[in-house]
């Protein structure tokens, strides 16, 4: 009973590590400008390929009926609350990055090639965007 007991926790332990050095969860991102915490973004995989979407939003301006309105694809004039704004990141071969994908930024209505990179044990995730040789990277911070 103590030996099942033992490999009960000393599984989930490895388990909860092992998520945590993924950017699968919900983050926590913030404005480039204000510092201020602007949405909560939940990123699943489904079959090695990462997906995420506005989970909740939270900036003081933001209204439950905003809509993209700058997207040119068929998320214009999708909820921003629900909008999925990355598609197609993959785990690159080797190594701790996850990319291959795009970002959305619904602000401007551009996607951007995606490069996700766990940090801290997985408690952030540094998040790049770029166009060419052009690009910002965000730190995202882990809430689950």
């Amino acid at each position: 009973m103590k030996l099942a007991l033992t490999a009960i926790i000393l599984g989930s332990i490895g388990f909860s590590a092992l998520a945590q050095g993924t950017p699968v969860g919900l983050w926590r991102n913030s404005d480039d400008k204000t510092g201020e915490a602007k949405a909560e973004v939940r990123i699943v995989e489904t079959a090695g390929v990462l997906s995420g979407k506005i989970e909740k939003r939270l900036l003081k301006t933001a209204k439950p009926e905003d809509i993209c309105t700058e997207c040119s694809d068929e998320r214009k004039g999708q909820p921003l609350l629900g909008l999925e704004i990355i598609r197609g990141a993959k785990k690159a071969e080797g190594r701790e990055v996850w990319d291959g994908g795009k970002i959305l930024d619904p602000e401007n209505g551009r996607s951007y090639t995606l490069k996700m990179t766990p940090t801290e044990d997985g408690k952030k995730l540094e998040v790049r965007g770029s166009f060419g040789p052009f690009g910002r990277t965000q730190t995202w911070v882990r809430i689950q």
